[in-house]
């Protein structure tokens, strides 16, 4: 079942016939790079689907699987899902994008579809972004899509830049 789509690519849920195409976008140390979790084996990549269909069980929302339009092809995920930062939920936006669909925009097209759909479709109060400062292709992604303001945390041992976007900073954005 299709949940939303832009120009380029169309989004659902994730689900284990994803597990092939996933588990090699995920099994790129290039493309984990700056993922707590590290690349990820075919066991590890089936144990975050059944993460993300929980999600979708619990929350209505979770890391949704991203399609290229014209091929059919799995691009990769993006989506927001539930994190515990410091001692607070938040609804966390992640993504991760098969290395030959870099540098064409896709991850902006994504990013701006999902927090679109969180706010629109799901009513999030606030999404937030959680980025490794030397990640500077996802600070410019997020950068793009609205995420402005940012404190600096620490998440898992690693010091990261926290954006925060509301509710009301998306409406003033999106909506003209």
């Amino acid at each position: 079942m299709q949940l939303f789509e832009t120009e380029r690519l169309t989004a659902r849920q994730l689900g284990h016939e994803d597990l092939p195409a996933l588990t090699e976008i995920l099994s790129d140390p290039e493309v984990m790079k700056y993922s707590v979790r590290g690349v990820c084996d075919e066991k590890a990549t089936s144990e975050f689907i059944d993460w993300c269909r929980a999600c979708y069980s619990s929350h209505g929302i979770g890391p949704w699987a991203l399609l290229e339009k014209s091929s059919g092809d799995l691009v990769g995920f993006c989506g927001v899902s539930p994190e515990l930062v410091g001692n607070v939920e938040e609804f966390n936006l992640g993504y991760r994008l098969g290395r030959r669909f870099w540098n064409q925009g896709f991850a902006t097209e994504a990013v701006n579809a999902v927090t679109d759909y969180a706010f629109e479709q799901k009513h999030c109060e606030s999404v937030v972004a959680i980025i490794e400062p030397e990640h500077v292709a996802s600070v410019r992604v997020s950068e793009k899509a609205g995420f402005h303001d940012y404190t600096i945390r620490e998440f898992h041992g690693r010091p990261v830049r926290l954006y925060r976007m509301t509710c009301q900073d998306w409406r003033r954005i999106h909506i003209t």
